[in-house]
This record gives structure tokens, C-alpha cells and sequence, in this order.
């Protein structure tokens, strides 16, 4: 069965309540699959932290210049949700974050960074926020396409000669947690027109979808060169008396926690219509499964 068709079966995903709130392509999580969403949060978070990433709360709003920064805008000003403040002369427009890459990368921006400080690993589990503009038809059943999500992210801040290697442990570590999790994925190399225009080198990671017979994308890792660094003005210097340079930013998923949650429905459903929890995350989830009501 399908993932939607697990959790409605099961009770813990609602998409006729999700839809009477705030439309299509919307979630409701509830009872143990909302309990899912938050211990996949938790056990995603633990599993970075401990491999040297610092764990942010970052803003959910950002100002447009943010947004420019990791190259959101102007480019894909039609995917983004924004806010305008009409407060008399004070107006002005923030925009949600799409992912928390935006967050996480612009702060480093207008620095200049000492050398001592390189290479930076930054982690936060955030919602994020796509109108999924030139979607239409596709993905909608489901959460594999929504425009509200969970999802882990991962960034490195690093010397330009350590970024093509930091990608190589960045994609590792995204990789990790679905070897954590016993499900079956692979890792491919985009080529070049199919990466997005701000990165260099990417690699796409797919977890196992049994229902479809296929795999589906759950994070991409990519090195985006000193691109976004021009971008940001984010630079650092070898020496205190150095010229300043521009820094390399890398991001990935680690990884999105709805599609993660689809995947375990999916690959670990039972022949008597529960699902088995997978062993590693037993301890944040307190049960061994998720039974039939």
C-alpha cells in the first residue's frame, strides 16, 4: 500500500481535515504518526550533532536580501510564500523560508571569517514553505509534494580546495541516517542540467518508495562554489593581515522528515496492516510499532 493509504488506514494521517484548513497539498499528522514527526525530528538532530554539526533555531521569516543571498530571488520568486507589512511608511516584505539552507548560509553573510573558524557545520530542523509553482498534477497524493514540510539541513562553510571533499562527507552523513534506519536507497550524481543553477557539483540521494517501484528523491547535496558567497559578501582570511577571500558554502537535506516518514510507512508496513518502527528509532519513538486501531 501507499503511504497515504497506510496512514489513513491506520489513523494517523488526515488530509480531508488538512484540506478543510488550508486546502490541497497540506498534511494533518496526528496521534502516533504525529508522534512520528517529532521523534524522526529528534533522532535526525542527535544523529548530526554527534557527528560535529552545531544545531540552530534559526528565523522563519528573512528579508529578501536573504533571500538573494542563497539565490532564491529573484529566480524562484513564484515559489516562495511572503508576508507584506503595511505599517504606514514602514512597509516592507519578509519571506518564509523554503528551506532552511537560507537561514543557516546567510549567517555567515557581511563576515569575514578567520581561517581557525573553517570549516563550519550547521544543522536545524525547520518547516519549510513552497508553493510548488509548475507542479500542477503531480505528487498529489500524499506528502511527497506539499507545500508546507519538515526537514533536517545540513551546511558547511568551508575554504575554497576543502568544498569538493566536503560534499563527499556532507553526502555521507545525509546518507547515514537512512543506513540508520535500514532503508533502501541509493545516492547518484546529477549531471550538469539537472543540478540547480548556484551549484557545481550534486549529488541526489533516493530512498526505496515499494509502493511505486521506485526510488524518490530525499535530499540533494550540493557544492555551490563561491557563488553564494559573492552573493552574501561572506569571506575569510588565511592570516590575520591576508587579503580577504570568498568563502565555499554546501548544503543538503538531512534529510526531509515527511518523505523519511512516507518511506518507513511504506517499507516497514506488516501483512496485518501495522507498521514496524525501525529498531534505531525505538527508544525516541517508545514503541515497536504502529498498530492497526
Amino acid at each position: 500500500l501507499d503511504h497515504q493509504t497506510l496512514g489513513e488506514k491506520l489513523g494517523i494521517l488526515d488530509f480531508t481535515a488538512a484540506a478543510k484548513l488550508s486546502g490541497s497539498r497540506f498534511a494533518l499528522w496526528k496521534g502516533a504518526g504525529a508522534r512520528l514527526m517529532r521523534t524522526l525530528g529528534a533522532f535526525l538532530l542527535d544523529h548530526h550533532v554527534r557527528s560535529g554539526y552545531l544545531e540552530v533555531n534559526p528565523p522563519y521569516l528573512v528579508r529578501p536580501e536573504v533571500m538573494e543571498g542563497t539565490g532564491q530571488l529573484p529566480r524562484f520568486e513564484e515559489d516562495m510564500y511572503k508576508t507584506v507589512n503595511t505599517d504606514g511608511d514602514n512597509a516592507r516584505t519578509m519571506y518564509l523560508i523554503s528551506t532552511s539552507e537560507i537561514s543557516l548560509t546567510n549567517k555567515v553573510r557581511e563576515e569575514i571569517l578567520s581561517a581557525d573558524k573553517l570549516p563550519m557545520k550547521l544543522t536545524a530542523f525547520t518547516p519549510c514553505f513552497r508553493q510548488e509553482a509548475g507542479s500542477y498534477g503531480k505528487d498529489v497524493r500524499g506528502v511527497i509534494r506539499n507545500h508546507q514540510f519538515d526537514k533536517v539541513e545540513l551546511v558547511w562553510i568551508t575554504k575554497p580546495e576543502d568544498s569538493l571533499s566536503s560534499l563527499e562527507q556532507l553526502t555521507r552523513d545525509a546518507e547515514a541516517v537512512l543506513e540508520a534506519l535500514d532503508l533502501p536507497h541509493r545516492v547518484t550524481l546529477l549531471c550538469t542540467g539537472d543540478m540547480g543553477f548556484a551549484a557545481r557539483k550534486t549529488y541526489d540521494i533516493e530512498v526505496w518508495m515499494p509502493s511505486e517501484g521506485r526510488h524518490r528523491e530525499i535530499s540533494s547535496c550540493s557544492d555551490c562554489g563561491d557563488f553564494q558567497a559573492r552573493r552574501m559578501a561572506a569571506r575569510f582570511r588565511r592570516e590575520p593581515q591576508a587579503a580577504a577571500e570568498f568563502v565555499h558554502t554546501l548544503n543538503g537535506s538531512g534529510v526531509a522528515v515527511g518523505r523519511l516518514a512516507a518511506a518507513i510507512l511504506e517499507n516497514f508496513q506488516q501483512a496485518d496492516g501495522s507498521v514496524a518502527i525501525p529498531r534505531a528509532l525505538i527508544p525516541y519513538f517508545g514503541t515497536e510499532r504502529i498498530a492497526v486501531p
